[in-house]
């Protein structure tokens, strides 16, 4: 009798989030408009999900690096960049999900055990967007080019 396994080393990676904009109002007879950066948008996030319909990893057999959608860029006149999609990976109910020393390959600690279908953990967490010019105004500094000059 031979024995089944079923084991994937994957890495993941949540997206990046956007850069906020500096940019300042310019318009015709308003003299010294105010800044007007948008804020970047969230990174996406890496979320594996059971699902009742699959019952092998076999989809991570030959791809094992997957990045989650990056945040775009804020924009002048108060424009949010969007927020990057989430990624979603599916696994058959019953996965174990363990994180891995980097070195040594071996598991760390058991993130979660996905025993119901449609159960969901994130493991990679998007990143923050940045926030534009018009989050860093105070009643002395009306015109901020930047949060450290």
């Amino acid at each position: 009798m031979s024995q089944f396994t079923d084991i994937s080393r994957i890495n993941v990676c949540g997206g990046d989030g956007g850069a906020g904009c500096m940019s300042f109002r310019r318009e015709a007879f308003v003299p010294k408009g105010g800044p007007d950066g948008g804020d970047g948008g969230r990174g996406g996030n890496v979320v594996i999900q059971a699902d009742a319909q699959l019952s092998s990893l076999i989809d991570y057999r030959f791809k094992h690096h997957f990045r989650a959608e990056r945040g775009t860029h804020g924009q002048g006149a108060r424009r949010n960049g969007k927020s990057g999609e989430d990624l979603i990976l599916k696994v058959p109910m019953g996965t174990v999900v363990r994180e891995l020393d980097p070195e040594t390959q071996t598991p760390m600690f058991e993130i979660a055990d996905l025993v119901h279908d449609g159960e969901r953990v994130v493991v990679a967490p998007g990143g923050a967007g940045g926030l534009g010019n018009t989050h860093f105004v105070t009643s002395v500094r009306r015109a901020p080019h930047s949060p450290a000059g």
